[in-house]
């Protein structure tokens, strides 16, 4: 018999194990400890069957009897089985293997039932490190008795021990039922929960809490902590994030509705009411005016809303271009000028001085529709009733949208055709998909949005990477505009450039929305992106915000794959995207879409998503190819009133 056995045949937790950590022999306590049988357990590294926590300090302890002499004493914490994890006091003791000489590692648990608080020390000083709260909780008594924490979280907890009782009434009624479940719970280790906490000075509290049941020693007691920490600071920081992006977001859609307006106004009266109803409010002014050359007199045509004097816009309409005048000088020179007060217009106009419309302004802003080079076309105003700054963005938008007006004013006036631009500028963005992929068919359909610009952000994109495979994309940025488009191609272009060197898609959507949001743009974009593998049809997917993927068969059925990732692209700095691994049979085809397909006016997304599945579904059963299933499904969305792009890719394993 092995001498070495007599160490393994203890009946407290013990095991054998080399100097590089590998488990040589282990007897049944401590398997259990570890939460696996003992042969599962043989030729692993003990480290890697602990908790994420523990391996540090085990391979700590395991070094000291791997390379020294001298006996180590760590408590460490094992998973143990469902109901609780166990803290025991382990030894590792060097050993000699009679048969060959070589350094052993012998671990075993060391007697701790006089010293039971001597166990949770290093629980206790992890959790300060992590400035997190324990507190005990007493089943049979109802009560809590507070262990220990950081002073801030001790201030919500004064008394040492108080009733559950007590502690309910301090919790937002609404977050009770969470605590219920928390309390009940018999898991090793609860997931965590958010509770309102009102604290003894009348303040709510953001609390995030967990339930773990701890075994002390093995064979030892049982003990339940609650752990907890403040996130009222994170909470109150991410909802100021939230309503900052919101406002943002709201701002952005309103730009965005303001140049699609622009874009898709038909005549010179529908220009003026998108710039009158529009313009004001956009920039927080008071009231605007809209003044247009005509071409055959050179005098202007001012129009206004109704918060600007009539005296001001009877003053101006009529002037002629060669009069002297602010706003005949901004439309002459094609510059733009920001007067923030009475006393700078009487510096640059004297002549103004007394007249009647002078009350009912304090400030203006006028913008050239078109530049210095181009043929003058007019200029719009936005008066302020106080003093008013402009910040540079808001001059450069400004400018920005005013050239945006003079563009759709020569387009009006020239009667070029609105479709021919949205077509020839969404197409050029658009890909072409690669052919005779060997073992796939890849088609894809889109049709612009019925609101705007009739282009957007939605796009898709297929192509071989270096390894052989096949990325495919689809995506959609926020926006039906120029500016969406235009993101649309550099996200696109991005995905490509990233995936040439690293095709995983996880690795290419985290680098691409790192990319994004140094970027500082204000839209955002979802996507979802697979890599496939024609010849095993291994497909890895990830997805950033996007809407699900679609799986159909030829036998009629289908199922919706929600794929791993993260947020949108573009928002939140420091994500790290997930993926997943699937195979993709034979006359099995996957369907990818943008959120127009699935979602609109009476159309829930699990509606949109069923719908477009059974479509998908029965095209295959009937033997369609790709690309009559991309356009069946893409016809059925398209009947709905919709106002949103969409698009839709299908690829199938030949």
């Amino acid at each position: 018999m092995d001498p070495l056995d007599e160490l393994t045949r203890r009946t407290d937790p013990s095991a054998l194990l080399t100097a590089e950590g590998t488990i040589r022999s282990i007897n049944a306590s401590m398997a259990k400890v570890l939460g696996r049988p003992a042969e599962q357990c043989m030729g692993h590294d003990f480290c890697d069957l602990l908790p994420e926590t523990q391996q540090a300090t085990a391979a700590s302890l395991l070094s000291y009897g791997a390379t020294t002499e001298t006996v180590a004493i760590r408590a460490l914490e094992f998973p143990g089985m469902d109901t609780a994890s166990v803290v025991s006091l382990i030894e590792a003791r060097p050993v000699e293997d009679p048969t060959d000489g070589k350094r052993l590692v012998w671990l075993h648990s060391v007697d701790a039932r006089n010293d039971l608080g001597g166990l949770l020390i290093p629980f206790r000083l992890a959790a300060e490190a992590a400035e997190l709260a324990l507190c005990t909780y007493s089943p049979l008594e109802h009560r809590l008795a507070w262990v220990s924490g950081p002073p801030a979280l001790a201030t919500l907890f004064p008394e040492a021990s108080a009733s559950l009782t007590s502690v309910v009434r301090r919790v937002h009624p609404g977050d009770r039922k969470a605590l219920g479940r928390l309390v009940r719970s018999t898991a090793a280790q609860s997931p965590w929960i958010k509770l309102r906490f009102r604290s003894e000075l009348d303040r709510w509290h953001h609390l995030s809490c967990q339930a773990r049941h701890i075994q002390l020693g093995y064979g030892g007691p049982e003990q339940t902590f609650g752990v907890f920490r403040d996130d009222t600071r994170f909470e109150a920081r991410r909802q100021r994030l939230l309503t900052t992006l919101i406002a943002e977001r709201q701002r952005a859609d309103g730009i965005a509705a303001f140049a699609s307006a622009l874009i898709v106004a038909a005549t010179e009266q529908e220009l003026q009411q998108v710039v009158l109803t529009r313009v004001a409010a956009t920039f927080s002014g008071t009231g605007a005016y809209l003044a247009l050359v005509d071409d055959r007199t050179g005098r202007l045509n001012v129009s206004s809303d109704a918060m600007v004097g009539p005296q001001l816009a009877d003053a101006m309409h009529g002037l002629s271009l060669d009069e002297s005048h602010p706003l005949t000088d901004v439309i002459r020179s094609g510059t733009p000028q920001f007067i923030r007060n009475q006393e700078e217009l009487l510096r640059l106009a004297p002549q103004v001085a007394g007249a009647p419309w002078l009350s009912c302004l304090a400030a203006v802003s006028m913008v050239p529709l078109s530049p210095l080079s181009a043929q003058p076309l007019g200029a719009w105003g936005v008066i302020y009733d106080r003093t008013h700054e402009w910040s540079p963005d808001e001059r450069i938008l400004m400018s920005t949208l005013a050239d945006l007006a003079g563009q759709a004013l020569k387009r009006i006036r020239l009667q070029q055709a609105r479709a021919e631009l949205a077509t020839a500028l969404q197409q050029s963005l658009l890909p072409t998909l690669p052919q005779h992929l060997p073992g796939l068919e890849i088609a894809a359909c889109y049709q612009p949005s019925r609101d705007g610009l009739d282009i957007g952000g939605d796009w898709y994109d297929a192509f071989v990477t270096p390894d052989g495979a096949v990325a495919v994309e689809i995506g959609d940025v926020q926006g039906h505009d120029v500016d969406a488009a235009a993101l649309m191609g550099q996200v696109r272009a991005s995905l490509r450039a990233i995936a040439a060197h690293d095709p995983d898609p996880a690795t290419v959507l985290t680098r691409a929305n790192e990319l994004l949001v140094t970027m500082n743009t204000t839209r955002f974009a979802s996507c979802t992106m697979l890599h496939i593998d024609p010849r095993d049809g291994r497909v890895t997917g990830a997805s950033a915000g996007h809407v699900p993927l679609l799986s159909a068969r030829n036998d009629g059925s289908h199922h919706v794959r929600e794929l791993p990732g993260g947020p949108v692209l573009g928002v939140l700095p420091d994500n790290d995207y997930a993926d997943e691994t699937f195979m993709l049979e034979h006359d099995t085809a996957l369907v990818m879409v943008t959120d127009g397909v699935v979602e609109g006016p009476g159309l829930t997304l699990e509606a949109g998503l069923e719908r477009a599945g059974t479509l998908a579904a029965q095209a295959l059963h009937d033997g369609l190819d790709v690309e009559a299933t991309a356009n069946q499904i893409l016809s059925a969305a398209v009947t709905l009133d919709h106002l949103d792009d969409v698009a839709v890719l299908v690829i199938r394993r030949t």
